[in-house]
């Protein structure tokens, strides 16, 4: 049986963790090996569907590597790293079939090896295969069988050495060609084409009947490719086509010599290639690719519909990813500059969810097609795009602040409001002094404040939401600000001073009108309560604020000031409009002001005032100020300016007559009379009194009027009308006390009068009125007399 065996690995040394990728044929069949080694032991675990197939292996290492491990992966395995709770892992995922070994012996150190089912080993290897274990076999084991062990003996047996095909050895400076070609394959996958080519030429000179001539060649026609030399590619192509017709990878050659002869406009040529590829290899991944190419050497030559069939058929026909992902990447670039840029969008997240790493095959393409649906205002696509490159490349890139900045801004575009505000404070973190610092900042203050189209109580609710989750952050703050102003704008003053502590707070250099907001719903509740006439409000606000409104308010604030007793407020206010020139408005706010001045105990001001609106109004007897004269005469009583009392009461009269409300005023003025023996004063006003309450039918100055007016008539012996006073208290209520001085001073009368009878009726009346009265004993003591 023809054996033999090519060997392609790569290895990563991460702490002491070592990764090693092998892969190899055994009768025809390709398997690979991984191998992983670490100083200290570690677990690896089969994890087995329910048909008992693994689908995976997972190793877990109490280490972490110090720099991520980016994906691995070949045509057997695919290998992702990734950390949880401080513990590495390694899973290994097959694409076929998959087994783990754990390495516990040393064969070339250990003489004695047996079975061993270890579940910890510091050497582990796992064998990717597609049908059969390659060289082992898989017999079940008893679990009750003996595990004896194996010894080998210490006098070992000359050993002979690899064998080539025909039995003979093979010399060790034969496989130089070998090491050669794993360096080939090498530079090949590190994309060091140079280095790659200048080693085949050096191959195939140094061993031109080598194993690997067909490999070789093959890689130098892939090399070729990659440095886009289309001459060389269908040069080495036409050797390679005629001398391994049927090699493995003819299609794939078949599928670069196409593309060559397309790319330097020998598209005849490149057809005939494509159809061989076509029809002889219609089921292998490169006819896929050849479709991909002839859809781009139909683009370049106009037939644009024809290329996207062969774009589309070759989406639709793979189950490769890179394919498909190159496939879709086409079609969207076509899209994105037709009026389906949707699609386009549509393809583009198929790539970023299936292979985000596909962008990095052309970075720059890759940004052109980005900044293109950016311009287009599709912004969570740009955005998209602009992740997956930032996940690929770090900060030590070029292009890395400026993606991360056109991330946040094309976010902050879309809905993903939480998602913006993640890459901005990502931003603000790792460029405390960045380029676009200040940009950033500003969006982030702004990011959730374009709801322009909501109204007012889902603005408000919103407004409320970001307030409480982003308290002491710039957002809440802005929350705050805008809510206040939202409130102004819609009239809802009270609610704006309602956290106006939380308004005042905010930076006033950022935030420059915080005060004048709410002053400004001060003022609007001020006025609200003035029109409400809620006038305890309006002195708090008034207080509060130090609130100064138009004049249009004045007389408002003026009465809500008297009713509440605030009077610096109401002087202040009538103060400021005594200069008016308007006739009308002086003698009013004059007149408020001398009212004023009244309330808070400024008699001479009264005064000096209340003669400047009388020299204003003048004759007019039916001035709406004219009851001045009183508020002028109440003033002069409290100075005790007895003269000008009585004169103001003449001018009272003569514009009022008689009027209930002036009883007190000429009470007064009978208590003048009295505290200067004026009979006739008295007399003059005392009778006034009567008048007014016989008209009004109210007696509340009875009897004192009665009694004062009856000495006075007594004391110019005008003892007829004192008798007629005296009985006029007869339909007047007086309590026992009142009623027996009455009838006692009447009875005195009738004395006077010399009508004795009457005199005693009236003395016995005053006897009965009040017994224990002094008036009862003085009646008493008079009756004794008139016996």
């Amino acid at each position: 049986m023809l054996r033999w065996i090519l060997f392609l690995f790569f290895a990563f040394n991460l702490y002491a963790l070592e990764i090693t990728l092998q892969g190899a044929k055994e009768n025809f069949q390709s398997y690979s090996t991984l191998h992983i080694k670490d100083s200290d032991s570690f677990l690896c675990q089969e994890i087995k569907n329910d048909l008992n197939q693994i689908t995976k292996i997972v190793c877990a290492f109490s280490k972490h590597p110090s720099k991520k491990i980016k994906e691995i992966q070949n045509d057997f395995f695919q290998i992702k790293s990734q950390i949880q709770k401080k513990t590495f892992f390694l899973t290994i995922t097959p694409y076929y079939k998959i087994k783990s070994f754990p390495i516990v012996f040393n064969l070339s150190k250990d003489d004695t090896v047996f079975q061993a089912n270890a579940k910890l080993s510091s050497h582990w290897m796992i064998l990717g295969y597609k049908e059969e274990l390659p060289y082992l076999d898989n017999d079940n084991k008893s679990d009750i069988g003996i595990n004896f062990p194996f010894f080998l003996n210490r006098d070992k047996l000359p050993y002979v050495g690899g064998l080539d095909i025909k039995g003979n050895p093979v010399h060790i400076k034969k496989v130089q060609d070998v090491t050669d070609y794993l360096r080939i394959k090498n530079y090949y996958k590190d994309a060091q084409y140079d280095l790659c080519l200048e080693l085949i030429n050096e191959v195939l000179l140094d061993y031109p009947n080598s194993l690997f001539k067909a490999e070789l060649l093959f890689y130098k026609i892939k090399v070729y490719a990659k440095l886009k030399n289309y001459d060389n590619v269908i040069e080495f192509s036409k050797i390679y086509l005629k001398e391994y017709s049927s090699d493995e990878n003819v299609p794939e050659v078949l599928s670069l010599n196409s593309k060559s002869y397309s790319m330097i406009g020998l598209s005849t040529d490149a057809d005939y290639f494509f159809d061989r590829l076509f029809s002889e290899h219609e089921d292998s991944p490169y006819a896929k690719w050849g479709y991909i190419y002839k859809g781009e050497m139909l683009e370049s030559g106009g037939s644009l519909s024809k290329a996207l069939m062969f774009y589309e058929k070759a989406l639709l026909e793979t189950d490769d990813l890179e394919i498909a992902a190159t496939a879709a990447y086409k079609l969207a670039q076509y899209k994105i500059s037709t009026p389906d840029k949707k699609e386009a969008a549509e393809y583009i997240m198929k790539i970023i969810q299936a292979k985000p790493g596909f962008f990095m095959n052309d970075l720059t393409a890759s940004m052109e097609m980005m900044y293109t649906f950016a311009e287009d205002e599709d912004y969570e696509t740009a955005s998209e795009i602009a992740r997956v490159i930032l996940n690929e490349i770090n900060m030590d890139h070029d292009e890395y602040e400026r993606l991360l900045r056109d991330r946040a801004v094309w976010l902050s575009n879309t809905a993903k409001k939480q998602e913006a505000l993640g890459v901005l404070n990502e931003y603000i973190e790792k460029y405390k002094y960045g380029n676009y610092e200040d940009e950033i900042k500003v969006i982030k203050d702004s990011l959730f404040f374009d709801t322009v189209d909501a109204n007012l109580s889902t603005k408000l609710n919103e407004y409320n939401t970001l307030i409480e989750t982003y308290q002491n952050d710039s957002i809440g703050n802005r929350a705050i600000y805008e809510k206040a102003k939202l409130l102004l704008q819609n009239g809802m003053y009270s609610d704006v001073l309602g956290f106006k502590d939380s308004l005042a707070s905010l930076d006033a250099e950022k935030y420059t009108d915080t005060q004048e907001i709410i002053k400004e719903s001060a003022i609007g509740v001020m006025k609200q309560a003035l029109k409400d006439k809620e006038c305890q409000e309006v002195l708090n606000i008034s207080a509060d604020y130090n609130i100064t409104l138009s004049s249009e308010w004045d007389e408002s604030i003026y009465d809500c000031a008297m009713i509440g007793a605030n009077f610096l407020l109401a002087k202040e206010t009538a103060s400021k409009n005594l200069k008016s020139k308007d006739l009308i408005e002086r003698k009013k706010w004059l007149y408020r002001y001398i009212k004023v001045d009244f309330r808070t105990g400024n008699y001479s001001d009264v005064v000096e005032a209340s003669k400047e609106l009388i020299e204003l109004i003048g004759n007019d007897k039916n001035s709406e100020y004219k009851d001045i004269y009183r508020i002028l005469f109440d003033a002069y009583q409290r100075l005790e300016d007895d003269n000008n009392m009585i004169a103001s009461l003449v001018k009272i009269q003569s514009l009022y007559g008689l009027d209930y409300k002036d009883i007190e005023r000429y009470v007064r003025v009978m208590a003048i009379g009295s505290n200067t023996k004026d009979d006739n004063l008295i007399i003059k006003y005392a009778t006034e009194v009567m008048k007014i309450q016989n008209s009004s039918n109210s007696y509340a100055q009875s009897p004192y009027v009665e009694f004062t007016l009856y000495q006075a008539y007594m004391n110019k012996e005008n003892f007829n009308d004192a008798l007629e006073i005296l009985k006029a208290l007869d339909k007047v209520d007086l309590n026992k006390n009142q009623r027996s001085r009455q009838k006692y001073l009447l009875g005195s009368i009738y004395d006077k009068l010399w009508r004795n009878d009457e005199a005693k009726v009236a003395y016995q009346e005053a006897i009965d009125a009040d017994s224990a009265s002094a008036w009862a004993k003085l009646a008493l003591d008079a009756k004794e007399l008139n016996k």
